[in-house]
């Protein structure tokens, strides 16, 4: 018999297929002490780490009317209240531009 069967998947990336929205870096800053306003001596910053800030992102499945078939796409929340305010046929025509 053969080991385990190996599985290659496929990996998209963290990104809005509407807006293009995704990952920013950013840092973490760590604070200790009392602040002034609380009559303490200040607060001091005792360590920076480096993140990711990552984008609001739903797999949402829609109905595309004009076509008669649902599409499966990664949305950001954003993306979302555009297509409530435009239609999705408007937003899929808009993307098919690009």
């Amino acid at each position: 018999m053969i080991g385990p069967t190996f599985i290659k998947r496929f990996y998209m990336p963290r990104t809005c297929e509407v807006t293009g929205r995704k990952p920013s870096s950013g840092r973490s800053y760590t604070l200790r002490g009392i602040a002034k306003k609380k009559k303490g001596i200040g607060l001091k910053i005792t360590g920076i780490t480096n993140r990711r800030f990552q984008p609001n992102l739903k797999k949402k499945r829609l109905f595309l009317a004009e076509e008669n078939r649902f599409v499966t796409l990664r949305l950001s929340t954003a993306a979302l209240r555009t297509i409530d305010k435009k239609g999705l046929s408007a937003v899929m025509r808009s993307m098919r531009k690009k």
